[in-house]
């Protein structure tokens, strides 16, 4: 197993955490480019289904899964997964409820601040 941190990613709370709202597809374009320049492994969880009307996990290459819950709640689904995926594992959202239910992440990042990484990002490469 690689030593690379696996970021798990609260899609919708990110993208709803500033205004205005991130498009998904854009969301995910720069969480991607992000997860390149920091060197770790992505799991972006939506709520519903994920871009391209996604329902289940897809590898979307070796450093991202793209998870679409469908029916199900995307916070549901990181707790009951972040335990599997080592000893590494970031969380990237505000719902203080949800960080609750992940104990042990290495590092916690708030929704608006990973959305400000990712707008910095967009502009450093404009």
């Amino acid at each position: 197993m690689s030593d690379e941190p696996v970021v798990l990613v609260d899609a919708r709370n990110a993208m709803r955490s500033r205004w205005p709202n991130l498009h998904e597809d854009r969301f995910l374009q720069l969480t991607r480019a992000w997860g390149e320049d920091e060197g770790v492994r992505l799991v972006v969880v939506f709520d519903g289904p994920a871009p391209g009307d996604l329902v289940g996990v897809h590898e979307l290459d070796e450093r991202t899964t793209l998870v679409g819950t469908g029916g199900d709640i995307a916070d549901d689904w990181i707790a009951e997964h972040a335990p599997t995926l080592g000893d590494r594992v970031w969380l990237v959202s505000s719902d203080r409820g949800l960080r609750a239910r992940v104990p042990g992440v290495e590092r916690v990042i708030g929704g608006g601040s990973f959305a400000g990484r990712l707008e910095a990002l967009e502009q450093d490469r404009a």
